[in-house]
């Protein structure tokens, strides 16, 4: 293959789909940097969602260098997931931005090393402006250091291939320094997360532009129990200063609950207000975009500010995501995203096929069995939603907009999805009352109650009262070595969480760990477990745990249903 000397639209096209493929191949790799024992998508698999909107949008665009920039900088900017992903599209519209203009000005389709080490520096001084509190040792300080080791042999004549081998070896020099500048990082034992996806970039670039053969993705076996122990430690005392800019999803140092993204219409006079309002709110503060549509990301301990500073200067926030960081992660993002990009649609149940009710009900759900069940219970709306993946505001309003009712109870089925929720009623014209479950046994005791012909304040107040008498826990792997009140965890240990008290059961066996945690669950005046399987439960250790229930504790009364949820096999109810 020959080397290119010029950047043309077919190659700029041809090394993002390419670095979108690349990513994908190392994305376990760079989640394996996350320090919680929970499965989680994190920065591999954000900086991978976001690219897949980026490809999804060039994939409609016209021929040409300015159509291929302009697809790259909109799909990045409206595809962004996570802190990683909104940092990244910044990164890709500097990079568009620069090469359409250059192009535009020159009259050519391609562009040169000169014309790309700009855009490389465009990049990297328009992720420093993203971000409130700019931290050094983080993808900022990877993508600096590749603008400037291009810029250094574009200035000396470089070709395009000298200038993209030049910022790949100081990206990667400044990659390997960046626990120099991040003690949590050296705690931990890795590098930058965001930083290590961006290197891909230049390796995708590299392979169209020269051949290179991209290279293989690291299996090692991350960070030992003491490094992650050590970090949780420094995370715990946050005694460095880190704002969440540190490509590793889920270190935040602060005591700062939620992650709260929202599209915002706005003025761009009014953006400097908006990001200085925010910053006495939350920290990890990442702000893109620009004629009056900005993507925004914050960690905020107060969800309705976070919302409200956009409305006091007369902006619209839309698409609402909020996830709660402390929150133990139930699904991978890829499920999630199969589930939205496979075919199927957000919700069940439409308007033309359903009979009129004086209310309907709309609930969240993964997993086949629990939308066949939620629907056996007269649930008219399912969105596909579940933790840290959670459904949008417009998601939510698709479905109460399509049920056949004028009054609506929403079951949100998460702590996460509650104050999204909320946001329905003033966007509807239809009557919107939340009942605030935050599991699905919560959602079925609550279904127990729902009566189709009474009216909306009725039915909210019956269904809120049967679900917070619920008693709710759930099961699931550990995807790496940590400690924990309950003792401490080994990779592939099952472990038992409670809502509210976090994981309080370890153990090698599935079936060890759910008898500890019903053991904890059944207390005096419990009269009914319910048992909700997951897609990975096994029959026989379903079984197993029935039979425990009766031996040990006659006086309860055991309900199985098959849910279908990923990665969580066992979801109980007790009553």
């Amino acid at each position: 293959m020959p080397t290119l000397e010029l950047l043309s639209a077919e190659a700029l096209r041809s090394t993002v789909v390419t670095y979108r493929n690349h990513l994908k191949v190392h994305q376990a790799g760079i989640n394996r940097l996350n320090v919680y024992p929970v499965p989680d998508g994190d920065t591999g698999t954000n900086m991978a969602r976001t690219l897949d909107a980026v490809v999804a949008e060039l994939d409609q665009a016209a021929a040409g260098l300015a159509p291929t920039c302009d697809a790259i900088s909109h799909g990045s900017l409206m595809g962004a997931r996570g802190n990683s992903g909104v940092i990244l599209s910044q990164i890709l519209r500097g990079l568009a931005g620069t090469l359409r203009e250059a192009g535009a000005v020159a009259g050519a389709g391609a562009a040169g090393g000169v014309t790309v080490a700009a855009a490389l520096r465009a990049a990297s001084t328009a992720a420093y402006q993203a971000v409130l509190k700019p931290i050094e040792g983080t993808i900022l300080t990877v993508v600096r250091a590749a603008a400037d080791g291009a810029a250094a042999t574009a200035d000396g004549g470089g070709s395009l291939a000298a200038v993209l081998h030049a910022a790949r070896a100081s990206a990667r020099e400044a990659l390997a320094r960046t626990p120099d500048l991040l003690p949590v990082l050296k705690d931990a034992g890795v590098v930058d997360a965001g930083g290590a996806g961006f290197v891909l970039l230049l390796d995708a670039a590299l392979h169209v532009v020269d051949g290179e053969p991209l290279p293989e993705p690291d299996e090692g076996p991350g960070p030992s129990t003491e490094q992650l122990e050590a970090a949780a430690h420094r995370h715990a005392a946050g005694s460095d200063g880190i704002d969440g800019i540190d490509g590793i999803d889920g270190i935040d140092v602060s005591e700062l609950r939620y992650e709260v993204m929202y599209f915002l219409d706005l003025a761009d006079d009014r953006i400097e207000s908006f990001k200085q309002s925010w910053g006495a709110i939350g920290d990890s503060i990442v702000v893109v975009g620009g004629d009056g549509l900005w993507n925004c990301h914050v960690h905020t301990n107060d969800i309705g500010a976070a919302i409200e500073v956009a409305l006091d200067l007369d902006g619209r926030p839309r698409q609402i995501r909020v996830s709660d960081l402390f929150e133990e992660m139930a699904e991978e993002h890829a499920h999630r995203e199969a589930a939205l990009h496979g075919g199927h649609p957000p919700f069940t149940g439409h308007a033309t096929s359903l009979p009129p009710v004086t209310c309907a009900v709309v609930a969240v759900a993964s997993g086949d069995g629990l939308v066949e069940l939620f629907g056996n219970l007269g649930v008219q709306g399912v969105v596909t939603g579940g933790q840290t993946l959670n459904p949008s505001t417009a998601e939510l309003l698709a479905a109460v907009e399509a049920v056949n009712a004028e009054q609506v109870v929403v079951l949100p089925n998460n702590k996460n999805i509650i104050p999204v929720a909320e946001q329905l009623d003033a966007l509807s014209s239809k009557r919107i009352l939340v009942v605030p479950t935050r599991s699905m046994p919560e959602a079925l005791a609550a279904l127990v109650l729902y009566d189709p012909e009474a009216d909306v304040e009725a039915n909210a107040a019956e269904m809120t009262e049967a679900a917070a008498s619920v008693a709710t826990g759930e099961v699931t792997q550990a995807v790496r070595a940590t400690s924990s009140p309950a003792g401490p965890i080994a990779e592939g240990d099952w472990i038992g969480l409670v809502r509210g008290d976090g994981i309080v059961a370890v153990g090698p066996t599935v079936t060890e760990v759910a008898i500890e945690l019903l053991g904890q669950l059944v207390g005096p005046g419990r009269e009914i477990v319910t048992i909700v399987t997951g897609a990975d439960a096994i029959a026989s250790t379903t079984e197993s745990i029935a039979a425990w229930l009766h031996d040990q504790l006659p006086q309860v009364q055991v309900e199985i249903h098959h849910g279908g949820q990923p990665l969580y096999p066992f979801l109980f109810g007790v009553e």
